[in-house]
């Protein structure tokens, strides 16, 4: 049979859309690109180049290089029953045989024979020429649509097509050629169409190559978002100069506005500067939430009347664009201004009283529960490391008032901002006020931890709270699901504890917290839980940090229940492994592991000078007498890299007794005076880590 000529072309998919979901438009455009490409691939469809993905308001597009007309032909081969097992003593073919045949399609006089060391075998071969693209390409861009992470899909018209928006026109071209199809019961054709003030009408192609060229030069359309991002992003920045102050860019907000436009053009408006007087916060989460504007600030970094936005026109009155946009932005700082100065005309105190009225989770009571729950948890950890325990109290009283202010309600991610903001103009300590806002601190990966101590605290032991009551109502994270965002909460503490050096106790901190939730559940039941669930999330925070999962797992073996003397143990093991003495003590203490597990040595055992008979015990035990006193002094004092280190010079004198001496002598005193030898340099090393989990 021929096979196909390999003839390859650029392949153009453009899905054209009524305004596409903003927020979903990146994720939409990659996860099309990708299962297009993919489908491709695994239909032997070879795609000898990369990809481009295109995304904008009215189109998802993919452009692919390079791209087989035809799957790739195959050769066929199928291996059947032995031969001896084919046909039965007179020649004649077996059930096997021609069930063989069957399923093949043919008969069994039409197989073939296959010689192996093993014997004669029957056999089917066929050669099986590979499809056009045009055959089955519809089906992948179908199964591709399907795919896409829509979670609700709509219907349009009298149609029967689900899709995000309604589609309406589609272009499939394998470089000049157009591939017939029909998708979302719109027919494809070669073209495309422009902006939709500045060039509606069709833009027809005569081959893929044009596509995005000709998008930009007739159809005023920057088709490439990443294109279309970085020209927003240099237009706002440039703006902003001119204004004399720099641009907050916020980069979802970014992403949006990049999705809203398909020709871009950056404006500058202002408005009043007695809405200054409002928190800046407020004012640029009215801005970049309601209007998808980019807000001003100076070089010092004081919010500035004026904002960037981005329309989808080259206006020839740009001064209207400016005009429009100062009015309907004004109505909505007005809000905000409203919002603040009505929020002051109640104390803190009264917006704390109403948290009894909210449930925080049914079981586990309301918010005002909560907060008691946690005040009494925070001035008990004040206490141990010596804090400021008024500032605890209160703060920990006013935590969650800002949550009943109409500012919060509206902006529910200024939550602790603006309570920092309330607790300043009521005259509160600075740091108290700080904590309202720092109780929330690390807000994400790049977050820093609280950086004084109240906030710290109230922090920690509301995330406990949280924790510990969570798991006891039998609702910890599975999988993907964590709606009470335990991880995040678990990072949280752990960060701040180990980032500020807090010597504080995780076991004796989730017991505390049980204890308080003794009349709403059984908290004490699930302590084990919680401590280990939090010790996950720790090697995940050292994996993110490069740490190891040996490392990790020679210290977690000993449970050390303070993150930050976990800390010092993870450092110092990595700084162990680096020493050239680490893989010949470690194997050794693999090697001890071992005898003491075989062996029904009692550990309360001394060893006794007088039973040493071999010289290179006399040697590693002269040597572990002389490090003891200067080793178990660092350790005391949480040194353990320093104690480690001095440990390296036992490398010789450990090697030197494996080498010459039998452990496992025939006298036993002899035997279990050994065992103790080595369980005697052990116990020194576990007083940091488990080196036997070293790799």
């Amino acid at each position: 049979m021929v096979k196909n000529v390999a003839l390859k072309n650029d392949l153009l998919i453009e899905l054209g859309t009524e305004e596409l979901p903003p927020k979903a438009l990146r994720t939409l455009s990659r996860a099309f690109a990708e299962a297009v490409k993919d489908y491709l691939v695994n239909t032997d469809i070879e795609v000898s180049g990369g990809y481009v993905s295109y995304a904008t308001p009215r189109r998802l597009a993919v452009y692919l290089y390079s791209v087989c007309e035809f799957q790739t032909d195959k050769e066929i081969e199928k291996r059947g029953p032995a031969l001896q097992a084919a046909f039965d003593a007179n020649g004649k073919a077996t059930k096997a045989a021609e069930g063989f045949a069957g399923s093949c399609g043919v008969t069994v006089e039409q197989l073939g024979r296959m010689q192996t060391d093993k014997g004669e075998w029957l056999v089917y071969k066929d050669f099986q020429k590979g499809k056009p693209l045009s055959e089955i390409l519809p089906a992948i861009i179908e199964r591709a649509l399907q795919r896409l992470p829509i979670p609700k899909r709509m219907r349009w018209g009298s149609r029967d097509a689900e899709f995000v928006r309604p589609v309406h026109w589609l272009v499939i071209m394998h470089g000049k050629q157009v591939i017939n199809a029909e998708i979302m019961e719109v027919k494809s054709g070669a073209s495309t169409r422009g902006h939709r003030f500045h060039a509606n009408k069709d833009i027809k192609l005569n081959q893929a190559a044009e596509y995005a060229d000709r998008l930009k030069s007739e159809g005023f359309v920057i088709a490439d978002f990443e294109q279309r991002k970085n020209l927003i992003q240099d237009q706002v920045v440039k703006t902003a100069t001119q204004l004399g102050g720099e641009a907050v860019i916020d980069a979802n907000l970014l992403d949006e506005v990049t999705a809203l436009n398909e020709w871009p053009m950056a404006v500058a408006g202002e408005f009043d500067a007695e809405f200054l007087s409002v928190p800046a916060e407020a004012l640029i989460k009215t801005m970049q939430d309601h209007q998808k504007y980019f807000p001003v600030v100076d070089k010092k970094g004081a919010l500035k009347n004026c904002f960037i936005t981005v329309s989808n026109i080259d206006s020839r009155s740009p001064e209207k664009v400016k005009a429009g946009n100062e009015r309907v932005v004004r109505p909505r700082l007005s809000d905000a201004k409203f919002f603040w100065e009505r929020d002051q005309k109640k104390s803190l105190e009264e917006f704390a009283r109403a948290l009894d009225t909210v449930v925080f989770q049914t079981k586990l009571g309301s918010i005002g529960e909560k907060t008691r729950r946690v005040s009494t948890l925070a001035i008990e950890v004040a206490e141990k490391l010596s804090a400021n325990t008024e500032y605890v109290k209160r703060a920990a009283l006013l935590s969650k008032s800002d949550l009943m202010t109409d500012m919060v309600g509206e902006f529910a991610e200024l939550q602790g901002v603006m309570g920092r903001h309330y607790a300043e103009v009521a005259g509160e300590p600075a740091e108290v006020a700080l904590a309202l806002d720092e109780q929330y601190k690390p807000r994400g990966a790049h977050d820093d931890a609280a950086s004084q101590s109240t906030g710290q605290i109230l922090g920690i032991c509301d995330r406990i709270d949280t924790l510990v009551g969570i798991f006891a109502i039998g609702q910890k994270p599975t999988g993907e699901k964590d709606p009470y965002a335990l991880r995040r909460a678990t990072l949280g503490v752990l960060r701040t504890i180990i980032e500020r050096k807090l010597d504080l106790d995780l076991r004796e901190l989730i017991s505390a917290a049980a204890k308080l939730l003794v009349d709403k559940v059984d908290a004490a039941a699930v302590e084990d839980d919680v401590f280990e669930y939090m010790l996950e999330r720790l090697r995940a925070y050292y994996a993110d940090a490069g740490i190891t999962p040996d490392v990790f797992d020679a210290v977690s073996a000993l449970q050390p229940s303070r993150p930050l003397d976990f800390d010092r143990r993870i450092k110092a093991v990595t700084a162990f492994r680096s020493l050239p003495e680490a893989e010949s003590l470690a194997a050794a203490h693999k090697r001890v592991g071992n005898i003491l597990k075989k062996s029904d040595h009692v550990s309360a055992i001394k060893v006794d000078p007088a039973l040493l008979n071999e010289t290179a015990e006399k040697a590693l035990y002269a040597k572990l007498e002389n490090l003891s006193t200067s080793v178990n002094r660092l350790f005391d004092a949480g040194d353990y890299e320093a104690a480690l280190r001095q440990l390296s010079a036992l490398r010789e004198p450990v090697d030197s007794f494996f080498d010459d001496v039998m452990v496992m002598a025939e006298d036993l005193a002899v035997k279990n005076n050994r065992i103790a030898l080595l369980e005697q340099m052990r116990a020194l090393f576990l007083r940091a880590a488990d080196l036997s989990r070293l790799q």
